[in-house]
């Protein structure tokens, strides 16, 4: 299987953040990095994830490889050496893996013939609600039963995504926030009365438009507790959290728990590219290459300039050109511009913006730091209190 998302250069692992956790990879001698570090791993590195607490890395051969919290069994692997989940160690797969995702507690990967593996717990506001059977987590990878081969994997902070070789979509996890685009709010808190089984089985998304039928999809994007997904018809749908208008202007509820058309998005003129969410916000990339942030403005995550408010439509970030890809912390945003230098705005408490400073940053400011003299940046991903580069 393939698809656009699945990333293939390989480079180095840089992370930078609080990690008292060992979600740095850097050992027990240090939980805190102010400027980007080098992880030494054994390989290199196709793809670098940040979960909540927690790092996975893929690796050119096909290899994964974690670091991190390990108290729901996030890593996949044993840790009862101390301080061995502080540094960096591969998880034992037979299967050749061609993408990873990572939500708070759990870690999910792709095998090149379309299975999906997955290990840790899903959470909800009461804990930890079990991963494949009800309060049940998994130390170590156990594959989700499908009935398609998937091509895309995507994670929010307690949900899963998956998109079929069908252009069909499958979620599991949490679905309080209707992030799983399918369970009815009155089933929403542990499946109701059909129990946690509805929500952690994957299940297809039906939806049917008239004059189409029914609804393929061709890509699939998370926000921590909302999902967005593209058809074949390059609509835009949404659902799950949108408190802050998260999932744009017109969107009909605060958690949405079936899909909605997101007029906010089916622009005519734009076509985009990437989409990915914060706690509150979201950021969008276009074609073109142009960011726009939409969604709660506090502590600069929308990187419109320290008098911005609320946007409810994706708003243009000026002077922000030339991107290739975006991403988004709770409070953080990143962008990746196509010569290889990366920027960073919104909260600085935990050091992630990479800056070297506390300070919260209103508009994108770039990373600098001397693991980047000369390398270019390929990707960013952020966590609860870390983020992680990986670079060429």
């Amino acid at each position: 299987v393939s698809h656009l998302s699945h990333q293939s250069t390989p480079g180095l692992v840089l992370t930078v953040g609080q990690g008292d956790v060992g979600q740095l990879g850097l050992r027990q001698e240090k939980l805190e990095r102010k400027k980007p570090a080098l992880v030494r791993l054994p390989e290199k590195i196709i793809q670098a994830e940040a979960g909540g607490m927690h790092t996975a890395c893929l690796s050119d051969t096909g290899k994964i490889y974690t670091f991190g919290c390990n108290d729901e069994g996030a890593l996949g692997r044993d840790t009862s050496e101390e301080g061995s989940e502080m540094s960096p160690e591969m998880v034992h797969m037979q299967e050749k893996i061609v993408q990873l995702s990572a939500g708070d507690s759990h870690t999910a990967a792709l095998t090149q013939d379309g299975r999906v593996y997955v290990w840790g717990s899903f959470r909800d506001n009461n804990g930890v609600i079990g991963l494949q059977e009800p309060l049940l987590q998994s130390l170590v990878p156990i594959q989700f039963q499908m009935d398609e081969p998937v091509v895309k994997i995507a994670s929010g902070n307690d949900h899963l995504v998956m998109l079929t070789a069908n252009g069909n979509l499958y979620t599991c996890g949490c679905g309080d926030q209707g992030q799983l685009g399918r369970v009815p709010e009155r089933f929403c808190s542990r499946g109701g009365r059909r129990g946690l089984g509805r929500l952690l089985v994957p299940q297809c998304i039906h939806l049917k438009v008239r004059g189409i039928g029914r609804v393929s999809f061709t890509d699939v994007f998370r926000g921590a507790y909302c999902t967005f997904v593209v058809s074949r018809q390059a609509h835009m749908y949404g659902f799950g959290l949108c408190n802050y208008h998260q999932l744009g202007k017109g969107c009909l509820h605060l958690c949405p728990f079936v899909y909605q058309n997101l007029p906010a998005f089916n622009n005519a003129c734009k076509s985009w590219v990437q989409i990915c969410g914060g706690q509150h916000h979201t950021l969008c990339l276009d074609s073109d290459g142009k960011a726009y942030p939409l969604g709660r403005a506090e502590y600069g995550r929308l990187g419109l300039g320290q008098k911005a408010q609320e946007k409810s439509i994706p708003t243009r970030i000026p002077g922000m050109d030339s991107i290739k890809s975006v991403a988004c912390g709770a409070s953080v945003s990143y962008a990746i511009r196509r010569v290889g230098c990366a920027f960073s705005w919104g909260m600085g408490t935990n050091l992630q913006l990479g800056t070297g400073e506390e300070e919260d940053e209103w508009s994108p400011v770039e990373v600098t730091g001397q693991q980047l003299q000369n390398r270019e940046v390929l990707s960013v991903s952020s966590g609860g209190q870390h983020t992680v580069f990986l670079v060429k």
